[in-house]
Parts: structure tokens; C-alpha cells; sequence
């Protein structure tokens, strides 16, 4: 099989995964969609993905990871929990699909090499989701900016909330503006992911995101100060105009992170406090203390658990969260250890949004765009291939922009 065709494969499955992470629940879509067709198109685009990576990768040559082999623990923790059906017939389901998962990221492993190639297919894949929600926007901006939601963005051609939408804005923002530094890519081609995407996370008004790009990207840049004087001279662009904006736009920028809510409501995190407080007093077993009560939807008590690390206590117990907090401890260990460079700065970034968004949002515990965001952190961060390149050439990117014309710089 040719590289070019192989590239295109990889690529291909990497945006299967994406799709499959898109959920099947969110806000109400002009055309109104079934969720079991929904459901039906991300579970075929996980198993589409895997049979694809399967057969571009037949001689099952992996390379070894350990984000992947402690996901491969997770799946394990997860079976156990769900194995007495306690969360019903859907924690299985749920377990295969995690399966699944983690079985396709074992095999692209072999296109690990610490190069660019899957932060693009990353930008590619999320820019064309956005680009679903602007069209929305244009078509019915009623149906985007529903009451139900106070007003914030939502995908109304595919069912997305203001969260995920936020949530893609931001990482693919913050991937770009490192692009732009480390002159992997020009700045018109920059600027027509990044303005758009801005517009789309200011619509969505979600805080998580925004302080997740703003810190990520602080921590990433400042990973390349030392070794880059684009880095240094951004960063101090940054700094100045913050402080215009906090002094100029002070009530603006108030207002906007409020959301209209009561100093209460946002003292409680708009009633997320109330949800955790009444799911660590519930009463568990042993059990269920070490491996939780088996894979479900990340709610409690009807609600929305909406904090990864509780999830994960929730449904895979406390050897759950042991896991899931060596993946972070891992990944940025080894992302400090790396000498300074553009992938190491990506991987930061990714890391410290994933690490910042888990306090407000889940998904750590089980397949979603999380978890994505880290294997393409443990891809950036894994060594180059010392004999036979396993990796393929990049697949050129044609009307977002130019990135793939020059040359990779470690």
C-alpha cells in the first residue's frame, strides 16, 4: 500500500473517531434527527474506524504507549464495574465501544512519531464540525441561539451544545496559534480558522473553554520562550493587550462571564456543587468504592455529573481515578522532560486544556473528544522511529491553508 494512500487512511480514521465523540445528544436541529440514527452514525463511524485502521495496519505493528496501556487498565476497571449489570445492559455497550476505541488508537500508535500530521487532521476534522454550526447560524439563527439555552450557540444542522461547541473552538484556536509560531503555517491561512472559531466560542459564552485556551496557551508559549523570539514577542503582545482589555471592556467582559446569573448561581457553578455533594454522600459498598457502579452517562440522580473526576469515581470507582490521574501525571511528565519544541508545546497545550476543562466537564473516563485531545498529545510526544519511518508523509491541506508546504522542525 502506498504512503500517500496510507496517509489518507490514517487520516480518515482519525476523523472517524472524531465523529464517533460528537455524542448524540444536544439541542433540537431544524430537521428534526432521531437519536437512533444518531447513534447509528457514530457507532458506525467507530466501527468504520477501526476496520480501517485494521486494514492499513495488518501486520498489527504498535508502538508502545503509555497513555494507551493505562486507557487499556481503564477499559479493564470498566468491565469489572459493569460486569453485574448494576448500570444495566448500556454499561456494556459502553464498554465496547471503549473498546473499540482504545483498540483503534493501538493501532495508529504505529504513526506515532512526535511529527505534526495528526494535529492537522485534528484542525481539519474539528474546523469542518465549526463550519456545520456557522451554517446553522446562517440558516436559522433562532433554532442557534435557542431561549432554552439562554441565548449561547448550539448546533442546530447537528445536535451539539454550547459546551462542545466551545470546547472544539478553543483547541482547534490554540493549536493554530502555535502553528503560526512555530512558522508552520502563514498567517492567512491562520486567520481563517482562528477568527471564525473566536466568533463561535464568544457565541457559545462558555467559561470553560475560554479559560482553558487562555491558560493552556500561556503555559504552551511559555514552554518556547526561551527558544523562540515569535514566542517571546507574542506572548508580550498578550500581556499588553489583556490589560487594555481588563481595564477598557471591564463591565463587557463581566457581563459576558455571568451569563445573567446571581452571584449565587455562580458561586455554585449554576448548580453543579449541589450534584457533587449528593453523589459523594451517597452509600457504596467496598466495591464500588474501589471500581464505581459501572459505565453509564455521567449523571446522577437525573443530572449531569458535569466534573470528570467524580464521573470517573461514579462509574469506575476510585482505581478509576488513579488511572485517569496517572494519564495526566504521565503525559505531562514527559511533555517537561522533552527539550523545548513546537509538538512539545502542542502537547502542553493539550494537556492543560484537558487537565483545566475536567473540573466543569467529563469525558476522561470514557471515549470522547478528552481523550482524543491526550493520544494526540502522546503522539506528539512519542520518538521519532529510529530505523524504517513509520510514519506516512502528510496529506497536503488545500483551501484552509498551506501548513503541510514546509518542512517539520522538531
Amino acid at each position: 500500500m502506498g504512503a500517500d494512500h496510507s496517509s489518507k487512511i490514517v487520516g480518515t480514521v482519525w476523523g472517524l473517531l472524531i465523529l464517533n465523540t460528537l455524542g448524540s445528544a444536544g439541542a433540537q436541529t431544524i430537521v428534526p434527527l432521531p437519536r437512533s440514527l444518531i447513534q447509528m452514525v457514530t457507532m458506525g463511524a467507530l466501527v468504520a474506524a477501526f476496520t480501517l485502521a485494521l486494514a492499513v495496519n495488518l501486520e498489527l505493528r504498535i508502538r508502545p504507549s503509555a497513555y494507551v496501556s493505562l486507557l487499556t487498565l481503564l477499559l479493564v476497571t470498566s468491565v469489572l464495574s459493569s460486569a453485574n449489570l448494576g448500570s444495566g445492559f448500556g454499561a456494556l455497550f459502553r464498554c465496547a465501544r471503549l473498546a473499540l476505541f482504545v483498540g483503534t488508537l493501538w493501532l495508529l500508535s504505529r504513526w506515532w512519531d512526535g511529527g505534526l500530521a495528526f494535529v492537522r487532521h485534528h484542525i481539519r476534522m474539528y474546523f469542518a464540525v465549526l463550519g456545520s454550526v456557522a451554517a446553522g447560524l446562517v440558516v436559522s439563527p433562532g433554532a442557534a441561539l435557542p431561549d432554552l439555552y439562554g441565548g449561547r450557540l448550539v448546533g442546530d444542522l447537528w445536535p451539539l451544545t454550547p459546551p462542545q461547541i466551545g470546547q472544539y473552538a478553543a483547541v482547534i484556536i490554540g493549536l493554530t496559534v502555535l502553528l503560526v509560531l512555530g512558522r508552520r503555517t502563514d498567517r492567512t491561512s491562520a486567520a481563517v480558522v482562528i477568527v471564525p472559531s473566536v466568533i463561535l466560542l464568544a457565541l457559545t459564552h462558555t467559561r470553560t473553554a475560554t479559560l482553558g485556551v487562555l491558560l493552556g496557551l500561556a503555559l504552551a508559549i511559555g514552554s518556547l520562550i526561551l527558544t523562540s523570539a515569535a514566542a517571546r514577542r507574542f506572548f508580550a503582545w498578550a500581556v499588553l493587550c489583556a490589560a487594555v482589555a481588563a481595564v477598557a471592556f471591564s463591565s463587557a467582559l463581566q457581563a459576558w462571564f455571568l451569563r445573567g446569573q446571581s452571584q449565587e448561581n455562580f458561586s455554585n457553578l449554576t448548580g453543579r456543587a449541589k450534584v457533587w455533594d449528593a453523589l459523594l454522600a451517597a452509600p457504596r459498598t467496598t466495591w464500588q468504592q474501589l471500581f464505581g457502579m459501572g459505565m453509564g452517562d455521567k449523571s446522577f440522580g437525573g443530572l449531569p455529573i458535569d466534573n470528570s473526576w467524580l464521573a470517573v469515581y461514579h462509574e469506575q470507582g476510585l482505581i478509576g481515578i488513579a488511572l485517569v490521574a496517572a494519564i495526566i501525571i504521565v503525559l505531562g511528565g514527559v511533555a517537561l522532560l522533552r527539550p523545548p519544541s513546537l509538538p512539545r508545546a502542542c502537547a502542553i497545550f493539550l494537556i492543560s486544556y484537558c487537565a483545566i476543562a475536567s473540573y466543569t466537564e467529563t469525558g476522561l473516563g470514557d471515549a470522547s473528544p478528552y481523550l482524543l485531545h491526550l493520544a494526540l498529545a502522546a503522539s506528539l510526544l512519542a520518538a521519532p522511529a529510529a530505523a524504517t519511518p513509520l510514519s506516512t508523509p502528510e496529506a497536503p491541506l488545500r483551501r484552509i491553508s498551506q501548513w503541510t508546504r514546509k518542512s517539520e522542525v522538531s
